[in-house]
């Protein structure tokens, strides 16, 4: 077998720059004007939200009564003191039992049912921990062993006889 001559620097600069244009030929786009490559999408997935409440209930809340409805957060949380205050709001005392970190985000859902078992209105309560930068707050205050809460009713259609409470949000440290 014979040995093969070494290739000269100049000749595989040569080799290179015919094997380039001829790549570049073969890409169907002329080389001066390269389009860049499609960025590839990427689909998140929507985030959840809570489920709305139920327009009628077969079992209605008693007088007065609210109910707590099993939820991802509600076996990490105590809530004690629950009364439907005149109809028109849900008040009560959430304190966290899964931990002792401090609570950095909180929402409570209340549906408001006649006695007849029909949904006459909704309402929200928000909690978020104050801004470190500002030092700003808006909302209840936490306390050391929870935080009171008031879930009033918006845009009643009827005079709510009971509630049903879910707790969607809960972030804590």
């Amino acid at each position: 077998m014979k040995a093969r001559p070494p290739v000269r620097p100049a000749t595989a600069v040569l080799l290179s720059a015919l094997l380039l244009g001829a790549l570049a030929g073969c890409s169907g786009a002329p080389a001066a004007d390269p389009q860049p490559a499609p960025v590839p999408s990427l689909s998140l997935p929507a985030p959840k939200r809570a489920a709305a409440p139920a327009a009628v209930l077969s079992a209605p809340p008693g007088p007065g009564e609210v109910r707590i409805e099993d939820g991802p957060f509600t076996d990490r949380v105590r809530l004690t003191g629950l009364r439907l205050d005149g109809g028109r709001a849900v008040t009560g005392h959430l304190a966290v039992t899964s931990d002792v970190s401090d609570v950095l985000a909180l929402e409570l859902r209340a549906a408001f049912y006649d006695a007849h078992g029909a949904l006459v209105g909704t309402g929200a309560f928000h909690y978020q921990e104050e801004d470190e930068s500002s030092g700003r707050h808006d909302g209840p205050r936490a306390s050391g062993d929870g935080i009171d809460i008031t879930v009033p009713a918006e845009k009643l259609t009827g005079t709510p006889s009971g509630a049903v409470l879910t707790l969607p949000v809960l972030v804590n440290e």
